[in-house]
């Protein structure tokens, strides 16, 4: 009986490490090379999280309407790695992004860089978007 419990309850931690990962997605499964899109406005939110940090942002459309666009970067690590913390970019922020439309989704993109109010650009990218890494 000890032995069925402890192989059931050894499952049962493999699963709940496991399920986490299924969020995870290329950049080709979600996004559009052929589609890049240049985003100005300011930030409306960030979060800091694994397996992608993402951060929202109101930009005008050409009819002067504000709206709000869902943005994809790299892993934390990978962002330390370049420089980000999370204080480089804060709610207020005025920025530019270039990035890749969703595929299906609108309003959603991966941000490819992101040039900050004093002109630092920064590269928010993922390795597997086959674009430049600086």
């Amino acid at each position: 009986m000890k032995f069925k419990s402890g192989v059931l309850t050894a499952l049962w931690g493999l699963l709940l490490a496991v399920a986490p990962a299924g969020a995870h997605h290329s950049f080709m499964a979600e996004f559009d090379q052929k589609q890049p899109v240049t985003l100005e406005g300011t930030v409306t939110g960030v979060e800091w999280q694994n397996p992608h940090t993402y951060f929202s942002m109101d930009v005008k459309d050409k009819n002067g309407k504000l709206v709000n666009w869902r943005l994809e970067t790299g892993s934390p690590n990978a962002l330390l790695r370049r420089d980000w913390t999370r204080e480089t970019m804060k709610v207020g922020d005025h920025i530019i992004v270039h990035g890749y439309r969703s595929k299906d989704a609108p309003n959603i993109a991966a941000a490819r860089s992101v040039t900050m109010a004093d002109e630092r650009t920064l590269f928010g990218g993922q390795t597997d978007d086959n674009g430049p890494t600086q």
